[in-house]
């Protein structure tokens, strides 16, 4: 070894020792004659002293360091002088004498210091990504995301759950983005498609027997990128036979309090909250609802049924609604954060927003002459309303005014403060619709995937035409605002699932060529069962409280999903694209 102890352990104990360490130059002091080294590893940082007094031969070398230089120390380990320690440091007390150097390897001048309070650009971050993982704080990141792992296997291992591996060449199914696609040589003219999800294979083992299955999944979709969002990413996936909403519910927020606790050392409550998919969208305007401030959403559309006031009559006769919320303490907000609130409300997709200050018990506004007094009342009663109160409402299609005034709500709190970034709310969101109707395709598709089983009750309502009324057997797990895992139980009866088939246009000949296999399977006696897929990179997000799930991702991508740091994607050569039998456009594209 080429060490005898890391840069994080030495303490007053070893004092009197001859050690050796390794690691990287972290910074040098030179303070006249002797010189100082923080020498780093991934466990700490242990001074290095250089006094030409007691070794001028290694004071020379000393002198030959330079930031990032890897670098292997031996000497003695000796107390610090008397006010001269690093309290915030577990080796603040002790520092080594050194007495050989050896420079394992030197480093050029690094693009950036490997120093938390340096403010750098993601792109040089991922560009040298390998100098960004040294900080502390990153090293952390991926040291909690593997622990947040071995907690999750450790919990499903003690509850009877047998890891598998799925492939990650396989064929394309609909799972509501593009795939990734790679061509087959072997094969010309046909492709593979990498997995969104293991969803079918998944469900086959559970047609084979397994009964209680998990892996620590990759997928891949090819979707436009966010922060919390990349082409590639890893959940936990899950899946039991004989088994209800219920059951699932019960041995996840087992695992939820499990790494709570050994991995953030917080206890968490059970039975987690639940909230159906209306309810969510009702109060709080979105499906994966912030829950740790108030603020809710108000239905004004009945109270306001009569309204003479032009803009919100309009809308109310073209069946749309209103909505408001209750910024609470916001009644003095300045003219300019008012117009900058509207402006949003627009680019939120909504065709205005209107308000109302609450002043000396009465509501104030441009808009209140348009307004009879028992309409003000109602809209003051039903908000509840207090001086310094204001009142956002938007009147539209229920779909917009619920999503603009939920997006709102979130940006007045955190722009405002009231989130408790302490706190974690945990809830589910249950009976979500089980299909949606899309206006580009026009046509319905489903809402989560089209494996989804519905409500008993509901199903009689697929021989009908009212397909938006069915209630899935889906719900999400929701932490802080987001969605943080999902799942569904499944259908594993032929006739079932070439109804839904039928309900979201596919043909027979599109039915067998792409999901022939699990329909023939699902003749050989499959058993119900339903499961949950976690996602690894947004949890973690939630526990280390970055900002992007890529400070919890050793190399993540670009929002353009390009990688920095190789390069890829990249151009394939005219020989490789001709053994694939591939030929480009013209113009190379």
């Amino acid at each position: 070894m080429l060490r005898t102890h890391t840069c994080g352990e030495l303490s007053k104990a070893n004092i009197g020792k001859e050690v050796a360490l390794a690691g990287w130059v972290h910074t040098r002091r030179d303070h006249g004659d002797v010189i100082f080294i923080d020498m780093r590893d991934t466990y700490g940082v242990t001074q290095l002293v250089f006094d030409p007094k007691r070794n001028s031969a290694m004071h020379g070398k000393a002198h030959e360091l330079r930031s990032e230089y890897v670098i292997q120390a031996k000497g003695i380990v000796q107390k610090r002088p008397a006010g001269m320690e690093n309290r915030k440091l577990p080796t603040g007390e002790i520092e080594i004498f050194v007495k050989a150097l050896e420079i394992l390897n030197p480093s050029l001048t690094p693009p950036f210091l490997v120093d938390e309070a340096l403010a750098v650009s993601d792109e040089m971050r991922l560009r040298y990504r390998y100098i960004d993982l040294r900080r502390p704080h990153m090293q952390k990141n991926m040291r909690l995301r593997h622990k947040i792992q071995s907690s999750m296997r450790a919990f499903l291992e003690k509850h009877n759950f047998t890891e598998i591996e799925t492939p990650f060449l396989t064929r394309s199914t609909p799972e509501g983005a593009r795939d990734y696609l790679v061509p087959s040589r072997p094969n010309p003219g046909k492709f593979y498609a990498l997995p969104q999800s293991p969803q079918l294979f998944k469900q086959i083992l559970m047609v084979s027997g397994f009964d209680r299955y998990f892996q620590i999944a990759r997928c891949f979709r090819d979707e436009d990128l966010r922060k919390d969002r990349q082409p590639e990413f890893t959940q936990l996936d899950v899946e039991m036979s004989f088994v209800t909403q219920d059951d699932i519910f019960e041995l996840s927020e087992g695992l939820m309090k499990k790494i709570f606790k050994e991995c953030m050392n917080v206890s968490i409550g059970t039975p987690f909250k639940r909230l159906t998919y209306i309810e969510a969208m009702e109060r709080f305007g979105t499906d994966k609802p912030d829950t740790r401030f108030g603020m809710e959403l108000v239905k004004l559309t009945e109270a306001l049924r009569e309204t003479k006031f032009n803009i919100f009559r309009k809308n109310l006769d073209k069946d749309g609604c209103i909505y408001a919320m209750n910024a609470k303490g916001h009644g003095k907000i300045s003219r300019s954060k008012l117009d900058g609130l509207i402006l949003k409300a627009k680019e939120y997709g909504a065709g205005g927003l209107a308000y109302f200050k609450c002043e000396k018990n009465g509501l104030t506004s441009n808009i209140d002459k348009f307004f009879e007094k028992k309409e003000l009342d109602s809209i003051k009663s039903l908000t509840r309303a207090e001086d310094s109160d204001l009142i956002l409402i938007v009147s539209d299609k229920k779909n917009v005014a619920l999503t603009v005034l939920g997006t709102l709500r979130l940006d007045i709190a955190k722009e405002s403060g009231l989130i408790d970034t302490n706190k974690n709310e945990i809830l589910w969101i249950t009976d979500f619709p089980l299909f949606k109707y899309s206006e580009e395709e026009k046509r319905w598709v489903s809402e989560h995937h089209p494996f989804t089983r519905c409500r008993e009750e509901d199903i009689k309502l697929l021989d009908t035409e009212d397909l938006g009324r069915i209630r899935a057997l889906s719900y999400d797990l929701v932490i802080n605002g987001a969605e943080i895992a999902s799942g569904s139980i499944r259908i594993h009866e032929e006739g079932l699932q070439q109804k839904i088939f039928k309900a979201i246009g596919f043909k027979k000949e599109e039915i067998t060529r792409r999901f022939g296999f699990l329909i023939e399977a699902f003749r050989y006696g499959a058993p119900p069962h339903g499961g949950i897929a976690f996602g690894l990179d947004r949890f973690t997000t939630i526990f280390t409280k970055s900002e992007s799930i890529r400070d919890v991702i050793a190399f993540p991508k670009t929002q353009k999903a390009i990688c920095p740091l190789t390069g890829a994607p990249s151009e394939a050569s005219d020989a490789q694209l001709k053994e694939l039998g591939i030929k480009k456009s013209k113009g190379g594209q």
